[in-house]
C-alpha cells in the first residue's frame, strides 16, 4: 500500500526569462503531474495544502502538496487499469473531504485519514460527466451521459476525437443531486443534449451552471443556469448572431459568471471577446480583444488571466505560449500584459495550462509540460503596470 506515502519536496524557484517574475515549480518527476480542473478549488486546510494529480508509480493518483514545506503526500492507491477522474476532484467547502470518480463509482475521501467511501454507483448505459459540491457542503451535483462508446470512437482528453460526433448524436444526459449525508439521489434535469461542465456556485447552494457541450457554433447555446430549488433553467451570456461564448466559470462572489468567446465572421479577424454577467443576466459586460486564449480565469471583473497563444517576441523569436493578464479600468479592459512564458503543449487534457488564481489572488496556479513532463507551477502576481506589454522593448532585450 502506498496511500499515505511521503515524497520529499520537489520545489524550486526561478525567474521567468521574459518578465523576471518569480515562478515556483512544485513538482519535478519523470511523469505527468497536474493541478485540478480550473473551475475546481484545489486549496484546503486554511489554504496551506494543494490537491494535484500525478502519474508517478505508473498509475494516476491524488496527492497533496504542503505549501509550507513543499512535501507531497499520496492520498490514494489506485491501479493503472482503473478509470480515474482525479483531475475533476472537488473539495467540500465545509469539511476535510473531497470527491472524485473511479471506474463506475463516486468516491469520498477524508483528507485527514485518507479513508475512502463509495457514495454512488453509475447506472448501466451511462458515463460520468464532472461533479461539484454545493456551497453549503450538503450535496454533490454531477452529470450522467449516455454511453455511446459502442457507436462512436472517442478520445476527448487527447485531441477531442469524437467531439462533433457525440454532440450530433444527442445523447440522453442527466444532472443529478446527491445528498451526501443520506445518500439520497434525484435527477434535477435531463434532456437529449450533451451536457457538460456542471459547476456549483461557490456561495449560492441552489445555483449551478452547465453547458450544452460540443462545437460552440453548432450547439443551440453554451452556457445555462439551473435553480436546484425550482428546477428552472435559463440561458446566460447570450451573445449576438455568430458570437459564441464558453469555458464559463463562477467568480468568487458566486453571483457572476466569467467566460470568453469569439465571433465567427469573414470580416472579423479580431473577433475575440472577454465577458461576464450576473447569473440573472443583469450587469452584463463585454470587451472585444484580438487575442487567442484556450481558457481564462478570474476571481472578479478586475483582473483576468489567460493561457494565451498570442505571438510574443523574445530574442528575435516569436512565442505563442505565455500567460497574459487583463485589468479592468473604468469601463474598459487594459492589456494584455505578459506575465510569463508557460510553454505548455495542450497535447492532452492533463497538461492543458488552465491558469487559475489562488484564493487570495496573489498567485496563479498552472500546469506546463515545458520539461517534457507535466508539472505544477505557481507564479507570483506583481503589479499589473510593472509587466511588459506585447510591444515592450523589455521583451526584445530580455536575457
Amino acid at each position: 500500500m502506498t496511500k499515505g506515502k511521503k515524497w520529499s519536496s520537489e520545489r524550486k524557484s526561478f525567474h521567468d526569462p521574459l518578465t523576471g517574475v518569480v515562478i515556483t515549480q512544485l513538482t519535478d518527476y519523470y511523469s505527468h503531474s497536474y493541478h485540478l480542473y480550473f473551475t475546481n478549488n484545489a486549496w484546503y486546510d486554511e489554504n496551506t495544502k494543494l490537491l494535484i494529480g500525478s502519474d508517478r508509480g505508473n498509475s494516476t493518483n491524488l496527492y497533496s502538496i504542503d505549501l509550507l514545506s513543499g512535501d507531497l503526500t499520496q492520498l490514494t492507491d489506485l491501479k493503472r487499469n482503473q478509470k480515474k477522474g482525479i483531475q475533476g476532484t472537488f473539495i467540500n467547502p465545509h469539511k476535510m473531504e473531497a470527491y472524485f470518480t473511479i471506474d463506475r463509482s463516486i468516491v469520498a475521501i477524508n483528507l485527514k485519514t485518507y479513508h475512502e467511501s463509495t457514495l454512488f454507483e453509475l447506472p448501466k448505459g451511462y458515463q460520468f460527466s464532472n461533479l461539484s459540491c454545493t456551497s453549503d457542503g450538503k450535496h454533490l451535483c454531477f452529470g450522467l451521459t449516455e454511453d455511446l462508446s459502442n457507436s462512436i470512437k472517442s478520445n476527448l482528453s487527447g485531441g477531442y476525437i469524437g467531439f462533433e460526433e457525440t454532440e450530433a448524436a444527442r445523447p440522453h444526459c442527466q444532472i443529478c443531486l446527491l445528498t451526501i449525508e443520506t445518500g439520497e439521489i434525484k435527477t434535477i434535469h435531463e434532456e437529449k443534449r450533451w451536457i457538460g461542465h456542471v459547476n456549483t456556485s461557490p456561495t449560492q447552494p441552489n445555483l449551478i451552471t452547465f453547458c450544452h457541450e460540443g462545437p460552440w457554433e453548432k450547439v443551440d447555446h453554451r452556457i445555462w443556469v439551473l435553480d436546484i430549488d425550482t428546477g428552472r433553467k435559463w440561458k446566460v451570456a447570450e451573445e449576438k448572431h455568430n458570437q459564441y461564448a464558453g469555458h464559463e466559470y463562477w467568480h468568487a462572489d458566486g453571483l457572476r459568471i466569467g467566460y470568453h468567446g469569439y465571433t465567427d465572421s469573414l470580416d472579423r479577424k479580431d473577433g475575440k471577446f472577454l465577458g461576464s454577467v450576473k447569473f440573472d443576466n443583469t450587469e452584463y459586460e463585454h470587451f472585444n480583444f484580438p487575442y487567442q486564449n484556450m481558457h481564462i480565469h478570474s476571481k472578479d471583473t478586475q483582473l483576468i488571466v489567460g493561457d494565451g497563444q498570442q505571438t510574443t517576441a523574445y530574442h528575435g523569436e516569436y512565442y505563442q505560449d505565455c500567460l497574459f493578464l487583463w485589468k479592468k479600468t473604468k469601463d474598459k479592459m487594459e492589456g494584455p500584459r505578459v506575465l510569463c512564458m508557460h510553454r505548455g503543449s495542450f497535447h492532452i487534457q492533463q497538461v492543458h495550462v488552465h491558469p487559475c488564481f489562488s484564493p487570495d489572488s496573489t498567485k496563479i496556479l498552472y500546469t506546463s509540460d515545458m520539461s517534457g513532463y507535466g508539472n505544477v507551477y505557481l507564479v507570483d502576481v506583481p503589479e499589473f503596470e510593472a509587466l511588459p506589454t506585447l510591444d515592450d522593448d523589455r521583451l526584445k532585450s530580455s536575457k
